[in-house]
């Protein structure tokens, strides 16, 4: 390639160009303006073979119960829901729409975010200055994530939080090197569409705002662009902000119900650190702590120092809240980023390039076990992952209250009424139920409470879960009708749930509504 004006200007002794210019000592603040070639083949490979082995897997075992509700949520389309913002019950409606009662149309989506997260980490290893071994051995941690592969299962919050935060990340990034106001909007546009996934993403921005303060560039909060964009993304949320504000902001309080839920049964405080780094993967684990270590401490990564002060009081944030570890998860990409670019400058003798290799292949092998890569009766053991657990037995429990339903007398049937003690009850009768002639389903948990009301103050009632005491405040008369097992034998949290038979409405609907509807996941808690 010939020597620019540019080249030219400045030899190599650093003395006076035949231009006359004096040769400038390169700032170590400032990233460089060129990159190194982007590794598009084994990146691709790896993006693709990630994406396929989520395809493939999609449609084993059944559905995760927040998909159910945002299936029952997406047929009532509303600016806000009491646990969410509207885009992912409309997407999983969308889906649903297309191809119905498909589990791998539903899922797409989250394979398709999770291979271009698979990319876009790659790309951040690019801007970093990372070469094409780091770009490849970043999004090689990306694909054996455990917390990537399992979200990029199920379509969830969680699964376009992440894509998002690594976006986000990404044109942060390239903005400090290049100082293009024209990526703003962009980042405008990927945090309005936060908003609509996930309100959490605020945390991310309140945090984020005071590492560029406290670290720089803070040439970025100057930029008029910026305040601009954020401005439009916050004004896309004015909707769902005015939904929250009419039914007594349950958003706050459902932040309430997961720090409770977090500590009693997730390990709280003490398991937030080791959970963050298994989530990580093995090789995950220890680009990030390379990756951090870098971006807090080294003198190249100055311009990033952001980025990793960001994780760390996201960190501290969720740690003092009960937050749950994968809430960190969208700034892994960074971090693995970050931590190939510091090793690359390793020489790669034989042992270490065996043992990198060993460290992806067990990484991978301990990866895929949180994909139903392996036969359903395997989900008995009581260490059997929480989420597999929770995608079988659902046609079995619709199977269990519609043999209670049609037991009943052909006039109390005709006017019964479906009750569930959790919003995943629900959404399952509302998928499973009509085809074995129930009625649509209510529940007063959650955001399933704003979905529908019953008004029929004079039907009986099947009501699955809950206890007969927490019942008897409702109802005069109840009686245990039948129990809710599953063909696998799996006890996940549906197994061994009583079906009672409720009468005698001890006020009208209106009344009893309001005191039946909860956001913990037990009613009598």
């Amino acid at each position: 390639m010939p020597p620019t004006a540019r080249d030219r200007a400045v030899p190599p002794d650093g003395g006076p160009g035949r231009s006359g210019t004096v040769a400038r000592t390169p700032d170590p603040d400032t990233p460089p303006d060129h990159l190194p070639p982007f590794a598009l083949l084994p990146v691709s490979v790896v993006a693709g073979v990630t994406a396929a082995l989520l395809l493939l897997t999609a449609r084993r075992f059944g559905y995760f119960s927040d998909e159910l509700y945002f299936l029952a949520a997406g047929r009532h389309p509303a600016w806000g829901y009491a646990d969410q913002p509207p885009l992912l019950p409309l997407l999983a409606h969308a889906m649903d729409t297309l191809a119905p009662g498909s589990l791998l149309w539903l899922r797409a989506p989250a394979a398709a975010v999770t291979g271009l997260g698979v990319v876009f980490t790659a790309l951040l290893t690019r801007e970093l200055g990372g070469r094409r071994a780091a770009q490849t051995a970043a999004a090689g941690a990306y694909a054996v994530s455990p917390v990537m592969l399992q979200m990029g299962h199920l379509l969830i919050t969680a699964t376009l939080d992440i894509f998002l935060t690594t976006v986000t990340t990404w044109l942060l990034v390239r903005w400090v090197r290049t100082r293009r106001d024209r990526l703003l909007p962009l980042f405008g546009l990927t945090a309005a569409v936060s908003l609509e996934v996930k309100f959490l993403s605020v945390g991310l921005w309140a945090v984020l705002a005071v590492a560029l303060l406290l670290a720089g560039p803070r040439a970025l909060l100057r930029r008029p662009v910026l305040w601009a964009s954020v401005a439009g993304a916050l004004l896309t949320a004015v909707p769902g902000l005015l939904w929250q504000d009419r039914h007594g902001w349950p958003q706050l309080a459902m932040a309430s119900v997961i720090s409770r839920e977090v500590a009693a049964d997730e390990g709280g405080r003490s398991l937030f650190l080791p959970t963050v780094l298994s989530a990580a993967g093995l090789a995950g684990a220890v680009l990030l702590c390379a990756g951090l270590l870098r971006l807090l401490f080294a003198r190249a990564a100055r311009p990033h120092r952001f980025l990793g002060l960001t994780f760390v009081g996201l960190c501290a944030g969720y740690l003092y809240a009960d937050g749950r570890p994968y809430y960190v998860a969208g700034l892994f990409p960074v971090l693995w980023a970050a931590g190939a670019t510091a090793l690359q400058g390793l020489r790669l003798t034989r042992p270490r390039l065996w043992a990198t290799g060993l460290a992806y292949v067990l990484s991978a092998a301990l990866a895929v076990q949180v994909l139903p890569v392996y036969p359903v009766h395997r989900l008995t053991a009581p260490s059997a992952d929480r989420l597999a657990r929770e995608s079988v037995g659902w046609p079995d429990l619709a199977a269990s209250v519609a043999r209670v339903h049609r037991a009943l007398p052909p006039d109390v049937r005709r006017r019964a009424l479906i009750i569930t003690d959790r919003y995943d009850q629900a959404g399952a009768l509302d998928r499973y139920g009509p085809a074995l002639g129930l009625p649509r389903p209510y529940s007063g948990h959650r955001g399933y409470a704003d979905l529908r009301r019953p008004t029929d103050d004079s039907a009986s009632v099947v009501f699955v879960g809950a206890d007969a005491r927490y019942l008897r405040r409702f109802f005069t008369h109840v009686e245990r009708r039948g129990t809710v097992t599953n063909a696998e034998g799996v006890h996940n949290l549906n197994w061994g749930a009583p079906i009672w038979l409720c009468e005698g409405e001890r006020a009208p609907w209106r009344t009893l509504w309001p005191r039946l509807s909860h956001l913990d996941a037990d009613s009598a808690g």
